[in-house]
């Protein structure tokens, strides 16, 4: 189970500040953020207001439950391990939501239209009709090169 620390310490990297940055907006020396991460000190309310006033979730660092905003259970639990990850993790795990997401697949086509769909490498697919419309990548395979 992670720490008020631990928990601390990844809210100031999400935000991408550095330890001198986010003790300035909580008011304190860094000396004293370093001790909070630390889990040596714990901070009083005024530090807790100033830092939520800049987009830290207090309720995440203090009770290690993100805010819900309207969250489920699997969706917080989710959230969680997002803001765990590195920036290339993230990346990946927004290619897989949008990959797995309703809202990419193609229109319905009307009835007596032939539909084609052409599936490529790793997450290449165009879609559309038979005449005039397609949606998605447009992929054109390169001229070879003729020997001399």
């Amino acid at each position: 189970m992670s720490t008020f620390g631990q928990r601390l310490k990844d809210e100031r990297k999400r935000l991408g500040l550095t330890q001198p940055e986010f003790a300035a907006v909580g008011g304190v020396e860094k000396g004293a953020q370093i001790n909070y991460e630390q889990d040596k000190r714990f901070p009083g309310a005024d530090y807790l207001i100033a830092v939520a006033a800049l987009g830290v979730d207090t309720q995440y660092v203090l009770l290690g439950v993100p805010a819900s905003d309207g969250l489920t259970e699997d969706e917080s639990e989710l959230l969680v391990g997002y803001r765990k990850l590195d920036l290339r993790a993230k990346a990946r795990v927004l290619g897989v939501v949008e990959g797995a997401s309703d809202t990419d697949k193609p229109a319905s086509v009307p009835k007596g239209r032939a539909n084609i769909t052409i599936h490529g490498g790793v997450g290449q697919q165009i879609h559309g009709e038979t005449f005039k419309k397609v949606v998605g990548p447009q992929m054109v395979k390169a001229p070879s090169k003729k020997k001399s």
